[in-house]
């Protein structure tokens, strides 16, 4: 692997240095690397969760977003470097299921490196074309924007009367939207590590077999997690998602089956 994170990629809320495993937690679009807090903190021991931050966004919001999975990716793919040391799974949610789908490809390009196991939340599966039943988002105004973020839920709607707030974040939306959109999966191998895909059962925009096609994209085992609630279903579940996630790493962390299991 090539590259060092200089401290912007890469949120570590709850330090963990005798864990076995890395997950590394890459958001949605519009969304930050604080969306994995709660996460983070329902976690064992054995995970550590490195949670990505792309630019424009909170503290980087001074910085241009990156408009494209694949940029996106190898920057991400730079970034964590310094964090090899042991092994390292990806989750990402939406948009981050994409972008973590292409960092464990560059993971398996690059000798001697692999994803642990790749898990893709509220995500279609990479072979999914990204059809544009209502118009691409990313080019519509500002308010079938808004229109959108309402739809899927996970935002505070009083947040969408604040201007400041719009003018802040809109930009930062509307180029992760494009890079969503615009995003064509190249042809390749399917993955060598197992991947676990997880879902809302009333997700507005990923449907079952959006999900179920997951299973194309490795050789290894696949799973389908499905859980109450929408596209953020993982808002109020961070413990139950915690504890399927964790225990599906507890192998590549070294850790024994629990008692009873």
């Amino acid at each position: 692997m090539h590259g060092l994170d200089d401290g912007t990629w890469i949120r570590r809320f709850h330090p963990r240095p005798d864990s076995g495993v890395r997950l590394v937690c890459l958001p949605h679009a519009g969304g930050s690397a604080s969306f994995f807090f709660p996460l983070s903190r329902a976690m064992p021991p054995f995970v550590e969760v490195l949670a990505v931050q792309y630019p424009g966004r909170q503290e980087r919001r001074g910085e241009p977003a990156v408009d494209s999975v694949p940029e996106l990716a190898d920057r991400v793919f730079a970034a964590l470097a310094p964090w090899a040391d042991r092994p390292l799974a990806l989750f990402g949610h939406s948009l981050g299921g994409m972008v973590a789908f292409e960092v464990a490809r560059r993971f398996e390009r690059e000798p001697g490196t692999a994803a642990a196991l790749l898990f893709a939340s509220a995500c279609r599966a990479p072979s999914v074309p990204r059809h544009a039943e209502k118009g691409w988002v990313h080019l519509k105004d500002d308010a079938g924007l808004v229109e959108e973020l309402v739809s899927l839920g996970g935002t505070d709607p009083s947040l969408f009367a604040d201007d400041e707030f719009l003018s802040m974040v809109l930009p930062t939306v509307r180029a992760d939207y494009r890079a969503a959109e615009r995003y064509v999966c190249e042809p390749g191998e399917p993955l060598r590590c197992p991947v676990v895909a997880l879902t809302g059962d009333s997700d507005p925009r990923v449907g079952d077999a959006d999900v179920k096609a997951w299973e194309e994209a490795t050789e290894d085992s696949f799973d389908l997690l499905s859980f109450p609630g929408g596209h953020f279903y993982l808002n109020g579940r961070h413990r139950e998602v915690a504890r399927a996630v964790s225990e599906r790493l507890r192998a590549c962390a070294g850790e024994p089956p629990p008692p009873g299991g």
